[in-house]
Parts: C-alpha cells; sequence; structure tokens
C-alpha cells in the first residue's frame, strides 16, 4: 500500500473528456466531480479487474482507492488502471490482499520517449524476447504490445 505518482497529462483521457463535455452545458462541480468519480469506476469495470468493493475517492489530481484484491498483482493493476487516466497524478493504494502470498515489492517503469516492450525487457530482463512477459503482467490494461505511450506506467514482472 502506498502512494503512487502518475504523470498527469499522460494516459486516457475519459477525465478530461467527461470534464469537457459538461463544463460547456455549465454544470456545476459537484455534478463534474461525480461523474469523474463515475469515469473512473466505469474503467476498472471496462478493464474487469478483480477487486472487491471498489471505492474511490478524488481530490484535485490524486485518486484514492480501496477495496479488497486476491493478489498482490490484481491490486497493482488496478493501481496502473486509475493511474493511466489523463488528469490522474497520484493514485493512493489502500487496497488491501485477501489471500497471504508472499511476493516480491512491485517494480513499475514509466514508458519513454522511443521504448518499446521489447526495448524495456532487453533493459530489465537482458532479453528483448520476453516483452511478451511484460505484456501478460498488464493485461488486461494493454490490448496490443505495440500500442504503449510515454508516460504510461507499467507493471514489470519478476520471472
Amino acid at each position: 500500500m502506498g502512494l503512487f505518482s502518475f504523470l498527469k497529462n499522460a494516459g486516457s483521457k475519459v477525465l478530461k473528456e467527461e470534464s469537457d463535455k459538461h463544463e460547456a452545458a455549465e454544470a456545476n462541480a459537484a455534478e463534474i466531480h461525480n461523474m469523474k468519480l463515475n469515469a473512473l469506476h466505469s474503467v476498472l469495470r471496462n478493464a474487469n479487474l478483480e477487486i472487491a468493493d471498489p471505492h474511490i475517492d478524488l481530490e484535485g489530481d490524486r485518486v484514492t482507492v480501496y477495496g479488497q484484491c486476491d493478489s498482490v498483482m490484481d491490486r497493482e493493476k488496478v493501481i496502473l488502471a486509475l493511474g493511466n487516466v489523463h488528469g490522474v497524478a497520484e493514485v493512493d493504494d489502500r487496497i488491501s490482499i485477501v489471500a497471504v502470498e508472499e511476493a516480491p515489492e512491485p517494480r513499475f517503469y514509466e514508458v519513454q520517449s522511443g521504448d518499446s516492450l521489447s526495448k524495456i525487457a532487453k533493459q530489465f530482463y537482458g532479453d528483448p524476447m520476453k516483452y511478451h512477459d511484460i505484456f501478460e503482467a498488464n493485461q488486461p490494461l494493454l490490448s496490443d504490445p505495440n500500442k504503449i505511450y510515454p508516460g504510461q506506467m507499467l507493471r514489470i514482472p519478476e520471472l
């Protein structure tokens, strides 16, 4: 558990799109806030992530997420899904792990300009062909191994 930082202006534009739609209609701040919270919940639902009783708080550009996951890997995917949303700079992880498991500390990597999954795999594992391990570790957040972008945070699994 802890606080994870992300690039606020990188990632899915779901919060920005919701905000832009309703600012034109002069919606009040509470309505916009609720729409952003609903958009964040839909990010989790659309990614089919395993989290029980999810609760999300949003204060400025910080998302605090509560709930229960069965594994550290599931928890990390929830953090990444929320952190890789445009407008989110920090994710405060308050997720508890139901199952007791021995797992190493998570390793995250911020994608740089010119990166590819094979380049990242070579950097971490010494073998560019291990890119598929990184791709699988970030499922369902990545739809294609060739679709990563600068500022995106990826989970780097232990092999």
